[in-house]
């Protein structure tokens, strides 16, 4: 399976039945194809969507039917559309369960930049403020390291920072972090990753689960 997959398809498996889910840009649009068949989630994009499902293939493309990313999307029966002042009511309002997101980077406290590099131009903030703000639970979905080969988890942020809101947990192609009110937890290894891989390619400090430490550790 493609890492990104892997990514999104672990992701997928955090959500429950009945939730209201934000999948933002890159890896996050790609868990709408790996949502578990034994649950009904409702995926929401700010761009006035609610039930978009999984991405068409090249014969089903509407290009007057796409998420917040620009991307072709299906909806699902029962789906309904609204202008984006309304959308980002449901956001602000509470109403969305879950936000997936992709970053630039994550501080060792869970606070992430997504929204601008410095020296480059910026179409607009987007809605990863309101969503930071407005979800009730948000999972970063990333690559562990730059293309460069840099650490994503790093102490300190670099990146403009996209809101004092922490995240509750951030999936890498390595590893699976939960933040809780002291920093970084490591709870779970991907498939064929160790310990020491993680260890050397996370800037940032965290904690190690115990069954990671003892080996009884069981990857998903």
């Amino acid at each position: 399976m493609n890492v990104k997959h892997y990514i999104a398809e672990r992701a997928a498996k955090e959500l429950k039945d009945g939730d209201i889910v934000n999948l933002g840009i890159g890896i996050p649009t790609l868990v709408a194809d790996h949502i578990p068949e034994n649950i009904q989630v409702f995926l929401h994009s700010e761009n006035g969507i609610l039930g978009v499902g999984p991405s068409p293939d090249q014969d089903h493309v509407d290009k007057n039917l796409v998420n917040a990313g620009k991307l072709p999307v299906t909806v699902v029966e029962g789906s309904s559309f609204f202008d984006s002042a309304f959308s980002f009511a449901m956001i602000r309002g509470g109403h969305v369960t879950v936000s997936i997101l992709g970053v630039l980077q994550i501080d060792a406290r869970g606070r992430i930049a997504n929204w601008a590099v410095p020296g480059k131009s910026v179409l607009g903030v987007g809605g990863a403020m309101d969503l930071l703000e407005g979800s009730k639970k948000v999972i970063v979905t990333t690559m562990h390291t730059t293309d460069k080969g840099e650490s994503k988890i790093v102490k300190e942020l670099t990146y403009p920072i996209t809101s004092e809101r922490t995240v509750d947990l951030i999936i890498t192609d390595l590893a699976v972090f939960s933040v809780k009110e002291d920093g970084l937890h490591l709870i779970e290894l991907a498939p064929r990753i160790s310990l020491k891989e993680v260890q050397e390619k996370t800037d940032a400090p965290f904690h190690i689960a115990d069954s990671i430490i003892n080996g009884t550790e069981v990857t998903l």
